[in-house]
């Protein structure tokens, strides 16, 4: 085949294909690594050097012919294949697909969303409250004294003698009693601050306390919530301790441990207890028909226990691979 006969045979079968698949097949039989002009190429190192230069120009000539036609035609396909897809609206299924990528609840949120299902049922409201309070609410009227260590600036974001970031979601509980009557039933998430950095404490992070006042409240129900709520968050059957421990604002008072299979060791879940006589009178509730149980419940630390999250600061990076595991 000349080569002049050659060129017009290509263009011809460019010119005849009905679709980019054809187009395709005439783009290897003629410019792949065994196609025709790929063989005229290697022909090159055969012939002497004055046959060498004229054969190499025609040659390349052609190719560069090939290559523009074959441009051409397959943007003129593309052109009228987005033509028809706007005006019949139809699916161009040779298009590829785009991976579609969901976002989802940050695990906090999601396990914010879970304890508050569970004490819903029991017939719990939520409510909130401010996250700047006032020393009374965030200490006095919970029976905190001023000379305990809470009090510092070392431990507490001050803003004057009076205001301060709250340290513990409590201070709701507080402003409910003293506005509604029992019988309460509250759940008070939100935020807290305190002045501590580590690799198992935030300078802020995600707290729920709970609060039941009524008449004929004692330690069994509070031990069977917190044991009936553990099992439900942890979705196991795992071993429960309850401690001795002391809180200004609750007497007697607990701290909850569940015992880890991996590590051998008791680890502290939650605090709780009786509510103290002296926080009922600061709102005016009279102890000797009421009484009430409270716990509080770091969401952080609980979450960390859970899925075995060694790191607090892991929460607030936005590291998607921590963050995809939870979808």
């Amino acid at each position: 085949m000349c080569i002049k006969t050659c060129i017009q045979d290509i263009l011809y079968e460019i010119d005849q294909c009905k679709s980019i698949y054809e187009l395709n097949l005439v783009k290897t039989k003629y410019l792949g690594k065994k196609g025709y002009i790929f063989k005229q190429i290697k022909r090159i190192k055969k012939l002497n050097i004055h046959e060498r230069k004229k054969f190499s120009i025609k040659i390349n000539k052609i190719k560069k012919t090939v290559v523009n036609q074959i441009y051409w035609k397959k943007k003129n396909f593309l052109a009228l294949g987005n033509k028809l897809v706007q005006e019949k609206k139809m699916i161009d299924v040779s298009l590829s697909s785009q991976e579609n990528n969901y976002g989802s609840l940050h695990i906090v949120t999601q396990t914010v969303r879970k304890i508050k299902s569970f004490f819903s049922k029991l017939g719990c409201k939520i409510v909130f409250g401010p996250e700047i309070e006032h020393k009374y609410y965030n200490f006095d009227a919970l029976n905190v004294q001023k000379n305990h260590p809470s009090r510092n600036f070392q431990d507490t974001f001050w803003f004057n003698k009076n205001y301060l970031l709250r340290t513990q979601t409590s201070s709701v509980q507080i402003r409910v009693m003293e506005k509604e009557k029992p019988p309460i039933k509250i759940l008070v998430p939100g935020k807290v601050y305190r002045n501590d950095s580590d690799l198992t404490h935030s300078p802020m992070f995600h707290q729920i306390e709970g609060l039941i006042v009524d008449k004929k409240i004692n330690f069994s129900n509070l031990k069977w919530m917190m044991e009936n709520f553990l099992l439900y968050f942890f979705e196991d059957k795992i071993k429960i301790r309850f401690r001795n421990s002391y809180f200004p604002f609750t007497t007697p008072s607990m701290e909850v441990d569940i015992f880890n299979k991996k590590s051998k060791e008791w680890l502290e879940v939650l605090g709780c207890g009786m509510v103290h006589p002296f926080v009922f009178n600061n709102v005016n509730i009279d102890i000797s028909k009421y009484s009430g149980c409270a716990f509080g419940i770091g969401i952080e630390r609980i979450i960390m226990l859970k899925y075995e999250i060694s790191n607090i600061r892991s929460f607030f990076k936005n590291d998607l691979r921590l963050l995809r595991q939870f979808k």
